[in-house]
């Protein structure tokens, strides 16, 4: 079969279970686009045609034996920032070029409990700090829909291999927005779970009071499947939250659009550098949303000019912590010939680090500084608390909040936006992570120039299923989701 990639999840899925193809030959289906497709679109920064087809030997095994699970022999590619044992794990720096890791990351190993078969790590933002993926130290990712347009970042790499069919589904991570944003500018589906529902062990920190991992695929469908993979406690993890788990799958038709109370933030709509297209298509995704029975409700989110600065000082303050630890002492790069240890440090930090890493670094460092700190961090931890409670009020009267999942679609590559432009494309989705909400990127359409454009449905605390439930029927009902990019219908 020549359309193995055509399929999806389930398809696969039922494909493998009723021997219709093997794992291998799904596997190598996908190495074989990767080889011939991504020196286009450079999505992956390691591909692991050995490990994967070992894997896809495995699986088959088991599943001759009887022992298969759902997705035992489906392929998965890893963003960088997931330790995988015995592979490279760059997180798209400098710093950790040469880092093996020698663990797997919760959600790489309970990826390998399900049978899923490793494609490789994808490409990503130095460090999750950046939403263009341009700031790799592997170079720039290019999008499938317009290949002298950027991904969206930080998972950059996870939606340019999906929008160019190189993989099934990917895993991501959203600090800020990186799974939603570039869901938006691919044209795909990424879910950010509640903070605490998928462990954050193995994942190389940003931001650890923002950082989610989320499945990134094609339809909310597809979501489920990774979601039931990836969602559960953590020992490991301390801000792992113990509580049980929903079969996603399972709950795709849970949830009825009939008296679904949408709302719609006022302020949302009203922002400067909203563009037209993107307004349009949001809008008629929401009418669509409305013939099939939702009730939309306007709301007031008074906090939305806080969002920006409140986010722009927490998180550089984690990242100022977190990225102490790779300092050229003990792993990642490190300065050649340092005269004696304070040159050590800064050498091996300034050459290891991309300026936008150090500029976040130096902001991050300034705002907990003595003096500074009340003034700043603590202030910004209390704006992010009235943050929390605007949403949640705002949750006594509807059941999720819909908002574009960006305000543009995807830049041009070099566009060379100033470092406030680039965070102000963060204005719709920095505050779910501050509020630690779950919310979810579904495909709408088009603009003029043909690039997708997302729509976004925040949701209440652990309503993943909800949300997954509310694309899904609105994916029934449309066909957004199934559009492909010229050069995905290249058949390998």
């Amino acid at each position: 079969m020549t359309d193995l990639h055509r399929l999806s999840v389930r398809e696969m899925t039922e494909g493998l279970a009723a021997a219709q193809f093997s794992s291998r030959e799904l596997t190598e289906h996908y190495l074989k686009r990767i080889e011939k497709i991504d020196a286009q679109v450079q999505s992956y920064v390691t591909v692991t045609p050995e490990l994967a087809l070992a894997e896809a030997d495995a699986a088959d095994a088991l599943r001759k034996a009887g022992g298969a699970a759902a997705l035992t022999g489906v392929p998965i590619a890893h963003k960088d920032i997931f330790c995988t044992h015995g592979i490279k794990t760059t997180a798209g720096s400098k710093m950790l070029d040469n880092f093996i890791s020698p663990y797997d990351a919760t959600v790489v190993a309970k990826g390998k409990v399900a049978g899923l078969v490793t494609l490789g790590k994808v490409n990503m933002d130095e460090f999750a700090m950046g939403s263009t993926s341009e700031s790799s130290y592997f170079g720039a990712t290019k999008n499938p829909w317009a290949l002298d347009h950027v991904p969206g970042g930080s998972s950059g790499g996870s939606a340019a291999a999906l929008a160019a069919d190189l993989a099934p589904f990917a895993t991501g991570t959203d600090t800020g927005g990186s799974i939603r944003q570039p869901a938006s500018f691919c044209g795909l589906t990424g879910l950010k779970p509640t903070y605490g529902r998928v462990s954050r062990f193995g994942m190389i920190a940003y931001a650890s009071s923002l950082d989610q991992g989320g499945p990134m695929a094609r339809s909310a469908e597809d979501c489920a499947y990774l979601m039931n993979v990836m969602a559960g406690h953590d020992a490991k993890d301390s801000t792992s939250v113990e509580k049980d788990v929903d079969n996603y799958v399972a709950n795709l038709n849970g949830t009825t659009v009939k008296g679904l109370r949408i709302g719609i933030p006022k302020q949302y709509f009203n922002v400067a550098g909203l563009d037209a297209d993107v307004k349009a298509r949001v809008e008629e995704s929401l009418k669509k949303l409305e013939d099939m029975g939702a009730i939309l409700v306007e709301i007031d989110l008074n906090m939305t000019e806080s969002y920006v600065p409140t986010y722009y000082l927490i998180a550089p303050a984690e990242a100022s912590s977190n990225l102490s630890r790779f300092d050229g002492v003990r792993y990642g790069y490190r300065a050649e010939n340092p005269v004696d240890l304070m040159d050590l440090y800064k050498r091996s930090r300034s050459e290891g680090f991309g300026p936008e890493v150090q500029r976040r670094i130096l902001i991050g460092t300034y705002a907990l500084s003595a003096g500074y700190y009340d003034a700043y961090y603590v202030k910004a931890q209390k704006v992010r608390r009235l943050i929390q409670q605007d949403f949640l009020k705002a949750f006594e009267s509807v059941d999720v909040i819909a908002a574009p999942s960006a305000p543009t679609t995807a830049y041009r590559i070099g566009a060379n936006l100033s470092p406030v432009e680039m965070y102000l494309g963060d204005i719709y989705t920095i505050a779910v992570n501050l509020a630690g909400l779950p919310a979810i990127n579904a495909p709408v359409g088009f603009d003029k120039d043909s690039l997708p454009v997302g729509l976004q449905l925040i949701g209440n605390y652990w309503s993943e299923s909800q949300l997954l439930s509310v694309v899904h029927q609105y994916q029934q009902a449309t066909d957004w989701h199934t559009k492909r990019a010229a050069i995905a219908e290249e058949n390998a």
